[in-house]
């Protein structure tokens, strides 16, 4: 089985496809797409799933941002299936496990997803870094709600950690022994202590503030 995606569809989807990053979020662009495709790769070569699936399931993971957030899981398998030049390298099937595989990516998903290639990226797109993962909060409330002074960003910023990376947040992971795991306790060693936190959050904000 091959460790690369072929070289054909490599070439089609970094000049039709991730180009479309650019128009996203600071915590949903270029970078973070190409981060997941790395993961993704990574855990296809240690799971055994076929390369070239995993490949295009990361880089359409997050193209549904062009909609409504809420529901970009859902648009993204949409956009997945209805691309026609897809069909060169796969079979319907394979299609419609991709298609699954996307929307099933959600880190508030409820349920596991309902193949490899779904564990596959949603494990890929938690990056659980714990200092990247206190960046992209704050980017995202400086993004979405530019109103809310210091103090108010820092509620929101700690109601998010608590609810989704805490010991009783929503987050899942799918892949047992993946390096997810011991960065998911780091960060919840984090949140068990407020005062360390906030020195890091302050120091981010800073940073992110001057920019």
């Amino acid at each position: 089985m091959s460790q690369t995606p072929s070289l054909d569809l490599i070439e089609f989807v970094e000049t039709q496809i991730l180009p479309q990053y650019a128009m996203f979020d600071k915590a949903h662009n270029l970078t973070h797409v190409q981060r997941v495709i790395r993961s993704s790769l990574e855990l296809a070569r240690q799971t055994g799933a076929d390369i070239n699936m995993v490949y295009v399931v990361a880089a359409y993971h997050d193209l549904g941002l062009s909609g409504p957030r809420a529901v970009h899981h859902i648009t993204s398998g949409k956009i997945l299936t209805q691309d026609a030049r897809l069909k060169r390298w796969f079979s319907a099937e394979q299609i419609k496990i991709m298609k699954e595989a996307v929307e099933d990516h959600r880190a508030s998903a409820s349920r596991a997803p309902r193949s490899l290639y779904g564990k596959i990226v949603a494990e890929a797109d938690r990056d659980i870094d714990p200092p990247t993962v206190i960046r992209r909060t704050i980017l995202f409330g400086l993004a979405n709600y530019p109103e809310l002074d210091d103090e108010q960003q820092w509620k929101r910023f700690m109601k998010h950690m608590n609810e989704k990376y805490s010991v009783n947040g929503y987050i899942k992971l799918w892949i047992q022994g993946s390096e997810n795991e011991r960065r998911l306790a780091k960060l919840r060693e984090l949140i068990a202590q407020p005062d360390k936190m906030r020195i890091e959050f302050n120091r981010i904000l800073a940073e992110e503030r001057q920019e």
